[in-house]
């Protein structure tokens, strides 16, 4: 647990317990919401192939779960973290000059 607080630069375990709980909410949230987003672009998956429907369905959970990140990382009282960890990972994939400060 040291490492990860070390990694994370958190200071206590009570940081580190609220941090997996954004990461568990966040998750559940943006896979549920996917699901009505799916509905109102028209996409269903009884008239969708099946393929289509999950790729699109996947492919927009990655920006709802960005969006929730920030989010509950903020209603959390995390938001320095997660806006640093949205940062890194979006400069990652290639979206750096956006996030710079």
């Amino acid at each position: 647990m040291n490492k990860l607080k070390k990694r994370w630069g958190i200071n206590s375990n009570w940081q580190i317990l609220i941090i997996f709980i954004v990461f568990a909410i966040t998750g559940s949230s943006a896979t549920k919401l996917a699901g009505p987003v799916t509905d109102f672009i028209g996409l269903s998956s009884e008239t969708t192939p099946w393929i289509i429907y999950w790729g699109v369905r996947i492919l927009l959970i990655f920006p709802i779960y960005q969006v929730l990140l920030v989010s509950f990382g903020w209603l959390f009282g995390q938001f320095e973290f997660f806006w640093a960890f949205e940062k890194k990972m979006l400069s990652r994939i290639g979206f750096a000059k956006i996030f710079q400060d």
